[in-house]
């Protein structure tokens, strides 16, 4: 494994924090370690994290809330939350609001060290699609989405999105007319796919929608198919 790979652990038990940070550390990657949010928030801004270990329970700033914030911006990082929370509903927050992944405590090492990797992974596979379509740009429907700089135009306006909802709307662009699922927007989008947590896309689509659309109760663009998904209107699909 590259030592190269930067990864920030917010954790705010210092036992834990030294098992999980030496364990990754004989992993190969360099390895941050901060037990408070505010503290946390601040490293973020300064560094360029390859993935992002957060504690739900942390002094100031609670780990939800810098996944909240993390998300809202246009720098996609990858995001595990770890909690002694291990409710469905406590799994569901942290993927609706941006979460890649979910342990609970306590967990085994070995569990941490492949869930790491196998996100990793599936950040540079996205990292590989989103390079492979740089240098396309869709003009669709009064929207003109630019892969390279990653920037979404709508009747002439700039629209801020954050990178989750840019990497949402591209992938639907691409895809015109074609029915999608929440699980395969999962696997496509976000890059894994979890039983029972599709409702995650809907949140995004709302938003997405509340963005791009005249009437996010009536929308043009981004389509429900009901009973299966989603679908970006393509020439078939009459303007109501």
């Amino acid at each position: 494994m590259p030592a190269t790979k930067h990864l920030l652990l917010v954790e705010d038990d210092p036992d834990i924090a030294k098992i999980l940070a030496d364990n990754l550390r004989e992993e190969g990657y360099r390895v941050d370690v901060i037990a408070d949010g505010d503290a946390a928030l601040a490293a973020i801004a300064a560094n360029h994290y390859d993935i992002l270990l957060l504690d739900v329970m942390l002094p100031g700033v609670d780990g939800l809330e810098i996944c909240r914030r993390v998300r809202a911006g246009q720098v996609y990082t990858p995001i595990i939350i770890v909690s002694s929370k291990s409710s469905d509903v406590q799994r569901v927050v942290g993927l609706e609001i941006g979460a890649d992944d979910y342990i609970a405590k306590p967990f085994s090492l070995a569990e941490v060290v492949a869930r790491v990797r196998a996100l990793l992974r599936r950040a540079a596979a996205l990292n590989r699609s989103a390079a492979e379509q740089s240098t396309s740009v869709i003009v669709t429907q009064g929207l003109r989405i630019d892969a390279q700089s990653r920037t979404v135009v709508l009747d002439g306006q700039s629209v801020t999105l954050t990178a989750r909802e840019f990497d949402l709307l591209n992938f639907f662009a691409r895809h015109p007319g074609r029915m999608l699922t929440r699980l395969e927007l999962l696997n496509q989008v976000w890059g894994y796919s979890h039983d029972g947590y599709e409702h995650t896309v809907n949140s995004h689509i709302n938003r997405l929608r509340a963005k791009i659309e005249a009437d996010p109760a009536n929308p043009t663009r981004i389509l429900t198919v009901w009973g299966l998904g989603y679908k970006f209107a393509g020439p078939e699909d009459s303007a109501e």
